[in-house]
């Protein structure tokens, strides 16, 4: 699927494993998904992600892709999402609302961070998702100093509701309505 600025979606695949092992040992992913203790070998990364490829897990995962100007296409980051509503864990137990989806990505090359890269993944997540017309709205939840995260979510049309207490920590819950016709 084309979104703004060339940047695709496809779902992830098992020959992704790898690459997307390497990508959470990165240290700009590191920072914001779990720290260095969480950098998970290649077989906690099958464990973990490999159920999301078989759709067994209720999360939709996907590798990005941007599109240069000679036309190749090189992967860019990870993207997931997953129904809000009773996603388990402690996650979201209050959500009623089946058609709010949560959202997750990071970009694979530190290098490329402050860009405008990770608005261009995250529109084409959100058009994705609204393609959906059981989808309602979407969250996401970054943690209160990621200020980066945080604008780029608000380029991308979300909007802080307020600082929450999550499974993992604090996070401030931003969320976009369905664009109303």
């Amino acid at each position: 699927m084309n979104a703004p600025g060339g940047v695709q979606l496809r779902p992830l695949a098992d020959t992704d494993l790898p690459r997307l092992h390497r990508w959470l040992h990165e240290p700009h992913v590191l920072e914001w998904w779990g720290g260095e203790d969480a950098a998970p070998t290649l077989d906690e990364v099958h464990a973990h992600y490999g159920p999301r490829i078989r759709a067994e897990d209720g999360v939709q995962a996907w590798i990005a892709f941007k599109t240069g100007p000679d036309g190749a296409e090189q992967a860019i980051g990870y993207a997931q999402s997953y129904t809000a509503m009773g996603s388990g864990d402690g996650w979201w137990a209050d959500e009623t609302d089946p058609g709010m989806r949560g959202i997750d990505q990071f970009l694979a090359d530190g290098s490329r961070l402050g860009q405008g890269l990770g608005t261009q993944l995250v529109r084409a997540l959100v058009d994705r998702l609204f393609a959906d017309p059981a989808v309602t709205q979407i969250q996401t939840d970054p943690h209160p100093t990621n200020r980066r995260a945080i604008r780029c979510y608000e380029k991308a049309g979300f909007r802080a509701v307020e600082e929450i207490v999550t499974p993992d920590g604090t996070a401030l819950w931003m969320v976009q309505r369905r664009p109303r016709v």
